[in-house]
């Protein structure tokens, strides 16, 4: 029992989720159970974590990781890329056309 000068943390105890999965589901968590060497309680709560990751921070979301990817040269192609960046993509594509692949930098 605790006494009004127990200045201990108390624990808190863990909720008991169930959750039905695919064979193929059980089969990629018991995986990866033994490559982490865990507990399967221990995986699903990284994939929880990561997942948060993935949709609340902008390094990790899928969408906000594309910003960067194209480098824009210096010269003027006339185009404003902010606001016509598939008229970049493609006239940057058509242009590599009519160059050689080691004008472009490939082997």
């Amino acid at each position: 029992m605790n006494s009004p000068h127990d200045d201990s943390p108390k624990r808190r105890v863990a909720e008991p989720v169930q959750v039905y999965l695919r064979p193929s589901e059980k089969d990629r968590l018991e995986r990866l159970t033994a490559e982490l060497d865990t507990t399967k309680s221990d995986v699903l709560r990284r994939g929880l974590k990561a997942l948060e990751l993935q949709i609340s921070d902008p390094e990790h979301h899928p969408a906000l990781r594309i910003i960067g990817m194209v480098s824009v040269p210096d010269g003027d192609l006339g185009i404003d890329v902010a606001r016509e960046h598939d008229e970049y993509l493609a006239a940057t594509e058509i242009a590599s056309w009519s160059t050689s692949p080691q004008e472009r930098g490939e082997s």
